[in-house]
This record gives structure tokens, C-alpha cells and sequence, in this order.
């Protein structure tokens, strides 16, 4: 698979690194992976993005900030509220996206709700790996993050954060970036992503409850189409059924 990579200067200068797969001409996909993941791991691995670039798509997949090959920034002021939403929105007007379809797993799922509540509004969009709780109670799930990179060099298997951790270290996560990413996001608006009507697929491995449940989730959307693909949390981005299931919603 052919995958191009370029970097994008956003909004107060911070680069973002761009990878790309699938004809140049095909339908743009903006695929936003999770947090302490990157687009190579979420995405290019597993063939995700070489099926869905097979299936007609224009597969793009940036490294959010802090992420990947984008940079880590360590100025706080550079972690301004919900700036992955400005990061998204910039590389939107950047790439002159008007018709296209919108993405993300978990952190990258709460990101594309945050934009469809703010007023982006993709062709459909997929929210993957996340759940009704997920989207409300932020909160919680920021501080265990937090309480992660605080003690990742006195966590021992068996501790609640261990996993996290270990993936954190294997990614070679910037902890000073990362902590500033985490207390960027804002309240999401729930009663407005509810409120949405874009076509919405809502995809979760079978025992993957981090962030609550996906079932409610879907109930609660206006225009949402359930799927359930085997795995957890983190295995279910290594399962063929995942861009299975997201090529038969994007091309239904």
C-alpha cells in the first residue's frame, strides 16, 4: 500500500503530519485515531485503510497533536479548549473538504462528535470503540489518563493503569504533551449530538465497555446504525471486521 505523508501548519503553527492512501480523485475518509494511537496504528496496521482506499476512498488519517510524527508542543498555551477540534477544523478548510465522510476511534469518536455538534456536517460519520457514557463523563476517564502518565514509572502489572501505561511507552507518547492534551477537552454537548441527523454509524468490539455503553449510544442518535465487531477496547482495531463493517456503512 501507498501511503503519502505530508505536514499541515495549524492554526497557531503547530505541524500536523498527514498521511494518505487511495486514489487522489476518490471520496474523501477522515479517519481520527485514539488516544496514545497514531494513524499507523489505528488505521495502516491492521489493512484498514488499504480496504477502505480498495473499497473508493480517499483514506486521510492525520497524527493528532501530541501524536505520531505531529509535534508536542510543551507551551501549555498551545493546548487552548477542544484543540483537536480546531486542529480537525483547519485541516478541513486546508484540504477544501466540503463533501466527505468523517471518522474516529474512541478519543478520535469523541472528536468527530465534538465536530458534529459544533456544526461540521460530513456526508456520515462512524463513531468507533465509543459509548453514551463515554461522550458524557469525560471527566473520569481524563483522570485516570492523567493518574497514568503521573505514575507510569511506578505502575506494576496487575494495576488498573498497566495497560495504559505499557501502550503509552510503546508509542513513545511525549508525557508532558500528552497531559496538556488531556486537560484541552471540553464538555461535549450531548443534547446536540443527539440532536444531529447525519447518518451515523456506531461500531464497538463485543467486550469493549471503556467508554460505556455503544448500544445507548446509538439509541440516542437520531440516525444511527449499530454494528458490533469481536474484541476489546484495544484488540478490536486489530479485527478484518472492523473496515468490513465500515466499508458496508459507507457504501450502503
Amino acid at each position: 500500500m501507498n501511503v503519502e505523508t505530508q505536514s499541515v501548519t495549524s492554526f497557531d503553527g503547530t505541524k500536523l503530519a498527514i498521511h494518505g492512501t487511495g486514489d487522489s480523485g476518490a471520496r474523501p475518509l477522515l479517519l481520527l485515531h485514539g488516544l496514545f494511537s497514531s494513524a499507523q496504528m489505528n488505521w495502516i496496521k491492521f489493512g484498514h485503510a488499504e480496504k477502505l482506499a480498495d473499497a473508493g476512498f480517499r483514506v486521510i488519517m492525520p497524527d493528532l497533536r501530541a501524536h505520531g510524527e505531529s509535534e508536542n508542543p510543551h507551551d501549555p498555551t498551545a493546548y487552548p479548549t477542544d484543540v483537536l477540534v480546531s486542529d480537525i477544523e483547519t485541516l478541513i478548510d486546508h484540504l477544501a473538504l466540503d463533501d466527505f465522510d468523517l471518522g474516529g476511534f474512541s478519543l478520535g469518536a469523541r472528536t468527530t462528535a465534538k465536530l458534529l455538534s459544533t456544526g461540521t456536517r460530513p456526508r456520515c460519520a462512524m463513531l468507533i470503540g465509543m459509548g453514551w457514557e463515554g461522550l458524557q463523563g469525560w471527566g473520569r476517564r481524563r483522570d485516570f489518563f492523567v493518574d497514568a502518565i503521573d505514575r507510569r514509572e511506578e505502575v506494576r502489572r496487575g494495576d488498573a493503569h498497566w495497560m495504559a501505561v505499557q501502550f503509552m511507552k510503546s508509542m513513545k507518547i511525549d508525557p508532558v504533551a500528552a497531559r496538556l492534551l488531556l486537560h484541552s477537552f471540553g464538555n461535549l454537548d450531548v443534547e446536540a449530538i443527539a440532536a444531529v441527523d447525519v447518518p451515523t454509524l456506531v461500531l464497538c468490539g463485543a467486550d469493549d465497555h471503556d467508554n460505556g455503553s455503544a448500544p445507548e449510544l446509538a439509541r440516542q442518535l437520531t440516525d444511527a446504525t449499530y454494528a458490533e465487531i469481536p474484541g476489546t477496547h484495544m484488540s478490536s482495531v486489530t479485527e478484518p471486521t472492523m473496515a468490513q463493517e465500515m466499508i458496508k456503512f459507507l457504501q450502503a
